[in-house]
C-alpha cells in the first residue's frame, strides 16, 4: 500500500517534468539562438547531459539519507555549516520565485492584453501569487494530485504549443552561428544545477532507488531540453528571446495562458516549498506550510522590484555557489565516504566552497568551451579531495553507502 509521505516513480516524473516545463527555461533557451541550430542543439543536449547526471546523484543521497537536499549538505559541512546553505538556498529560492512570478505575470500581461484588452502587470503578478500559496496550502496529498492532473494538460499543451510554434517557422537551413558554444553549454547546464538544493526534498520520498534517479532524470531532461528547443527555435525565428511574443505569433491565444499559468505555478510551488524546509533546518519547530505561504507572499512582493534585467547574471551567481557545493557533497559521500553530521561545522569544506567560488570568478571570463561551472566542479573535487587527504579532521568514515 502506497504510503501518504512517498512519491511513485510517476509522480516523480510528472514533479520534474512539471519543474522544466516554465517561462524561465524557454527564456533561458532564447539567449542560445546565436549558436544556430547544430551547435545549439548540441549545448543543450550535452549541458542538460551533465547537470541533470549531477542532479541526480545529489537526489541519491536523499534517498540512500532519508533527508530532505539542505539537511543532506550536513554530511559535508556539519550541522551549523549547513544554516549557512540553508541562507543562501532561501536567498536564491525566493529570487527564482519572484523571477518566476515576474515572467509569468508579464508573460499572461501580454496574451491577456492580446485577447481582452486587460493590460495591468501587477494583477498578474498578484494572481501567480495567489495561484502559488493555493497550491502550497493544498498540503502533500493536495499537491500529488494536483500536481499529476496539472502536468498531464501542460504535456498536452506543450505538444500542441510545439506544432504550432514550428508550423509558423521558416526554413531555418540558411541559419548561421556566431555565438560561443562554452556560453551556451554553460546556461544548459546551470539550469538542472540549480534544483540541487531542491531534488532530494523529493527523492527522500521515492519508494524505490531506481525511481529516485531515472523519473527525475527523465523528467527533467526530456522537459527541459524541449524548453530549451522551443526557445532557441523561438529567439532564431523571432530574433528576441521572448517567449510570450512567439506564442502570440503561433496564434495560441487561451492555450498560452492556459501554458503559461500552469507552468508558473507547478514549477514556483516547488521553490517556495523546498525554501521552507531549508527555513526548518535552522528553526525546526516553524510550520512548514505558513512558512511556504510567507515564501510565496515574499516572492510576489519581490517581483515587482526585482530588476529582471538581470536574469542571465542571477543565473551565472547560482553556478559560482552551487558547482563547487554539489562537487563537494557528491566527492564526499559517494568517494570519500566522509561523514560531519557529528560536527558543529566542518573548515574543509567550508574552505573548498570559497576556494571553489573564487575560482569560478577567476575563470568565467576566459572562453572555456565548457564554461566556468564544469571546470569549477572538477577543480573543486581535486582540491577538496587533497584537502581531505591532507588535513584529516575527526569526521567519521562511512563503512558503505
Amino acid at each position: 500500500m502506497e504510503s501518504k509521505q512517498s512519491l511513485t516513480s510517476t509522480n516523480l516524473f510528472f514533479l520534474w517534468f512539471g519543474a522544466s516545463v516554465s517561462v524561465a527555461e524557454i527564456l533561458t533557451g532564447g539567449f542560445l539562438a546565436d549558436l544556430g541550430i547544430l551547435k545549439g542543439m548540441w549545448a543543450i543536449i550535452l549541458g542538460h547531459l551533465a547537470g541533470t547526471a549531477l542532479l541526480v546523484l545529489a537526489g541519491i543521497i536523499g534517498f540512500n539519507e532519508k533527508l530532505p537536499s539542505i539537511m543532506s549538505t550536513r554530511i559535508s559541512f556539519g550541522k551549523q555549516g549547513s544554516y549557512l546553505i540553508s541562507i543562501i538556498n532561501i536567498l536564491q529560492l525566493i529570487g527564482w520565485t519572484a523571477i518566476m512570478i515576474i515572467e509569468g505575470g508579464r508573460a499572461i500581461n501580454v496574451v491577456t492584453s492580446s485577447l481582452w484588452n486587460f493590460d495591468n502587470i501587477a494583477v498578474q503578478s498578484v494572481v501567480m501569487g495567489l495561484l502559488i500559496g493555493t497550491w502550497v496550502i493544498s498540503g502533500f496529498q493536495g499537491f500529488k494530485k494536483l500536481n499529476m492532473a496539472a502536468v498531464s494538460l501542460l504535456l498536452i499543451l506543450t505538444v500542441v504549443m510545439t506544432v504550432a510554434i514550428f508550423r509558423q517557422a521558416p526554413d531555418f537551413s540558411g541559419v548561421k552561428s556566431t555565438g560561443f558554444f562554452g556560453t551556451g553549454f554553460e546556461l544548459s547546464i546551470i539550469m538542472p544545477l540549480s534544483w540541487f538544493p531542491l531534488i532530494a526534498d523529493y527523492t527522500s520520498m521515492s519508494e524505490t532507488k531506481k525511481g529516485a534517479w531515472i523519473a527525475p532524470f527523465a523528467g527533467y531532461f526530456t522537459g527541459s531540453c524541449w524548453m530549451y528547443g522551443i526557445g532557441m527555435f523561438g529567439g532564431i525565428y523571432s530574433g528576441s528571446p521572448d517567449p510570450t511574443g512567439m506564442m502570440i505569433a503561433a496564434n495560441l491565444g487561451i492555450i498560452a495562458l492556459m501554458i503559461i499559468g500552469l507552468s508558473t505555478v507547478t514549477t514556483t510551488f516547488l521553490d517556495v516549498h523546498s525554501a521552507a524546509i531549508s527555513l526548518l533546518n535552522i528553526f525546526p519547530k516553524i510550520k512548514r506550510g505558513l512558512a511556504g505561504i510567507f515564501f510565496a507572499l515574499l516572492g510576489t512582493l519581490l517581483a515587482i522590484f526585482f530588476p529582471i534585467e538581470q536574469y542571465t547574471s542571477f543565473l551565472y551567481i547560482l553556478g559560482s555557489i552551487f558547482s563547487p557545493l554539489i562537487s563537494i557533497l557528491l566527492t564526499d559521500y559517494f568517494i570519500l565516504k566522509t561523514d560531519s553530521r557529528n560536527k558543529k561545522a566542518d573548515p574543509v569544506a567550508m574552505t573548498s566552497l570559497a576556494a571553489g567560488i573564487i575560482f569560478y570568478y577567476l575563470i568565467k571570463p576566459v572562453q572555456l568551451i565548457t564554461g566556468p561551472t564544469l571546470a569549477t566542479i572538477l577543480f573543486t573535487f581535486v582540491l577538496h579531495y587533497i584537502f581531505r587527504t591532507v588535513f584529516c579532521f575527526d569526521s567519521k568514515r562511512r563503512s558503505g553507502i
